[in-house]
């Protein structure tokens, strides 16, 4: 036994409480041991040397290129023969068989469907050939008329008009001949009706004969002026109406078959897609007959797919007459040239791990060998099935990339994962237990010549068991494992609020009233603080801290602790701040 009673065993010191008590007196302090040896406390060297930060995790062996084989069928189908879990195939093997009742049913319909819709098709088709050739006749008897009606005009124009024209002036020509040969004849009549030669019937004869010419020959004169002036006229305008009609009765003869064109093209169109869709239809019921029969598409040993867990409980266990739903896995195939380790990262740990970091994996089955690996996934999302569970539990899903091939690693093996973060070369370390929270900084309580002393260090990234320090504690010191008795802890201090000139009086945000203000400070529900809220808002109940070096560790252990009154952390402020 050392002075002071101070024993070292094997870099571990234990201080006996005597020597604990005996500090206490000097200092003034009843740290209330009582004189009893045996209550020590126990503390531990500061090392320094090769430190590794790891992160273990247990972890599930999987298939890395595993084959999976899936229900295809649409909705939910059962399972009517299974082969049996472990039996060894070759591609093409029978593994799987669903119940297809629905769909032999369905399929039986749909060929109906295909028939009447091969029917309906059909009639589209020729009632869109007839419509085109009604099209060609309408649209040629249009333009039929439209000839014919011009050529009527021609006709007129060039013969029926001319020859009318010209035998009115030639009726006119041979009614006024007649006139002068009647008028001589009257001439002569009078004359020899003077000499007493002819009697007064021949005369009046004469004079009628003239007459009847001289009226004619009016007749003919106005025969060509109606002719000309109203007949003419008429029968072009007549004639080019009648082409007008029939260029309008020609374009609305095209357009009337454009449109019937097009309805019936519609209705061909449509039918031929309602028989596609029917077809496809059909083809798909029957590609599902033909899914219900699940072959194995590589050799292998089959694995029984494992229904995820569910809020409620587990999945229904695959087996023959299951009830299975579509996309839901059933059969594994897993293949040998590769596995990997499926484990879940809790989130105080997430930050640490990266993809590519190496790891050591250890199997259950196999506890004397170790396999090297890497990170190969990390998730970005917590895992669902874990959150069902338990809703304060958050975990990543992690694969782990087992880089050694061997025949003895099998699919579901249980093993070991270290994930290794970093390997420190030289590094002071201490126990995760003997770092505590201190005023927001992280400390350790030094026990040296007799003396306990609360320093605060900077601390590095941790393992679980370790924590690196980077400045504070020099190799060799020794640091105590728990906090001693008569020892409390300052609460980590904040920021304090100013308070607005015109703010309103109001309750406090935790329902307490606002009881004082002064000097730009405020306290809620209780009485003023000097700008800082009792119990800290940095530490835990324990006094520990809640992570070394930002957050990157997590130390746990350690005895409770309260606030401090000396502010120095040390039994009536004798010892000295680090």
């Amino acid at each position: 036994m050392s002075a002071g009673g101070v024993i070292k065993l094997g870099g571990v010191v234990v201080v006996s409480a005597a020597a604990l008590a005996g500090l206490a007196r000097l200092a003034g302090v009843d740290l209330g041991l009582g004189g009893d040896a045996s209550a020590g406390i126990e503390g531990a060297e500061a090392k320094r040397g090769p430190l590794r930060i790891s992160v273990i995790e247990r972890a599930n062996l999987k298939a890395a290129n595993s084959v999976e084989l899936k229900c295809e069928l649409e909705g939910r189908s059962t399972i009517l023969w299974l082969i049996d879990e472990g039996a060894l195939v070759q591609p093409g093997d029978l593994v799987c068989e669903l119940d297809t009742k629905e769909q032999v049913e369905r399929q039986v319909q749909q060929g109906i469907s295909v028939q009447h819709a091969e029917a309906a098709h059909i009639k589209a088709t020729q009632n869109l050939k007839i419509q085109e050739s009604q099209n060609l006749s309408d649209i040629k008897k249009a333009e039929q008329d439209l000839d014919f009606a011009r050529q009527d005009r021609e006709k007129y124009l060039e013969g029926e008009y001319p020859q009318l024209e010209k035998e009115a002036d030639e009726a006119i020509t041979l009614a006024e001949e007649d006139r002068t040969r009647k008028e001589n004849e009257l001439n002569w009549s009078k004359i020899l009706h003077d000499k007493g030669h002819l009697t007064d019937t021949q005369l009046a004869a004469d004079q009628f004969a003239f007459n009847s010419a001289d009226i004619l020959y009016d007749q003919r004169l106005r025969a060509k002026e109606l002719l000309t002036k109203y007949d003419h006229p008429r029968r072009k305008d007549e004639l080019n109406a009648a082409i007008d009609e029939a260029e309008r009765e020609l374009d609305r003869v095209k357009l009337q078959a454009e449109a019937r064109i097009a309805d019936y093209k519609a209705d061909e169109r449509t039918s031929l897609a309602r028989l596609e869709l029917e077809r496809a239809e059909l083809v798909k019921l029957e590609d599902q007959i033909e899914k219900a029969k699940m072959f194995a598409p590589v050799a292998g040993m089959v694995v029984y797919a494992a229904e995820e867990s569910r809020r409620w409980g587990s999945g229904e266990p695959i087996q023959e007459g299951t009830e299975v739903r579509e996309r839901q896995s059933i059969i594994t195939i897993p293949s040998s040239e590769g596995m990997i380790a499926e484990m879940s990262l809790h989130e105080s740990v997430l930050e640490k791990v990266s993809e590519g970091m190496p790891c050591l994996l250890t199997v259950d089955a196999l506890p004397n060998r170790t396999f090297p690996g890497r990170v190969k996934f990390k998730s970005t999302l917590p895992d669902q099935n874990s959150w069902w569970a338990n809703p304060d539990l958050r975990v990543y899903r992690t694969q782990i990339e087992v880089l050694e091939n061997d025949p003895d690693l099998k699919s579901g093996m249980s093993s070991s994962v270290e994930i290794i973060v970093e390997d420190i070369e030289d590094a002071i370390h201490v126990p995760v237990q003997s770092i505590f929270l201190n005023a927001g900084k992280t400390s350790c309580f030094i026990a040296s010549g007799g003396d306990v002393d609360l320093r605060a260090v900077e601390v590095g990234l941790d393992n679980g068991k370790w924590v690196q320090v980077h400045d504070g504690i020099a190799e060799g010191e020794v640091v105590l494992l728990a906090q001693p008795t008569g020892f409390t802890l300052e609460p980590a201090i904040e920021e304090t609020r100013p308070i607005d000139e015109f703010e309103f009086p109001a309750m406090s945000p935790t329902g307490g009233e606002r009881r004082g203000e002064r000097g730009g400070e405020r306290s809620w529900g209780g009485e003023q603080t000097s700008g800082r809220k009792p119990g800290g808002a940095s530490a835990d109940a324990t006094g520990r801290p809640a992570g070394a070096s930002g957050g990157k560790s997590r130390p746990s252990g350690g005895s409770p602790g309260g606030g401090s009154p000396g502010g120095k952390g040390t039994p009536a402020g004798a010892a000295s701040q680090g």
